[in-house]
């Protein structure tokens, strides 16, 4: 079975490699390890009009024995605020990850649709119930976050000074960037609140 997910994936890496379209819109492949073809990366520019413009995000790709039949595992390796990818993990809650997987989809598939997700978020069906509560809750503050997350993480261009100072008055506290900017996102961009999650 090793030798048909290889051979498949082989032809798949050049069709990506090959497609103007991909090629265009910055949407990479490429071999982990030049020895294996169990193990990619896949690099996705955020999509124009959403929090996530200007980011470039990176994917970890494995590929099961079992391909084309079972899916690939796929999780972002470049932190992302969105209901539907784990914030810590990175995990991705996508159906075609799953069980509406075909033997017929490729990893141009699943590139495009993992893009899609980020234009399209589906808070009801949620991998990450913070961020999905704060979609709903607070559409304002989960858009502020996204585009925050994107700029300290996927080096899209913008600043706001207003978070960046929330970030060092907890920072002055002890606490690391990363563990204070993940606290205040949880909570709105509330210091007092994000303390309080960080010393409960």
């Amino acid at each position: 079975m090793a030798t048909i997910a290889a051979s498949r994936i082989k032809r798949e890496l050049r069709e990506v490699k090959g497609d103007s379209e991909l090629i265009k819109d910055d949407v990479i492949l490429d071999l982990i390890d030049d020895k294996s073809y169990l193990a990619l990366t896949g690099e996705i520019p955020g999509p124009r009009d959403t929090p996530y413009e200007g980011g470039t995000f990176h994917l970890k790709i494995i590929i099961p024995e079992t391909y084309p039949f079972n899916p690939p595992q796929v999780t972002f390796t470049t932190k992302i605020w969105h209901p539907n990818i784990s914030s810590v993990t990175g995990a991705i809650c996508l159906d075609i990850l799953k069980d509406q997987w075909a033997a017929a989809m490729t990893l141009r598939t699943v590139l495009l649709s993992v893009q899609a997700l980020l234009s399209l978020p589906e808070p009801d069906d949620p991998q990450d119930a913070v961020v999905a509560q704060q979609y709903k809750d607070n559409p304002d503050a989960y858009q502020k976050t996204a585009r925050h997350w994107a700029c300290a993480y996927a080096g899209a261009k913008c600043t706001n000074r207003e978070l960046d100072e929330k970030i060092e008055k907890i920072t002055e506290m002890g606490f690391g960037e990363s563990t204070a900017r993940d606290a205040l996102s949880a909570t709105d961009w509330d210091v007092a609140r994000a303390v309080d999650r960080l010393m409960s």
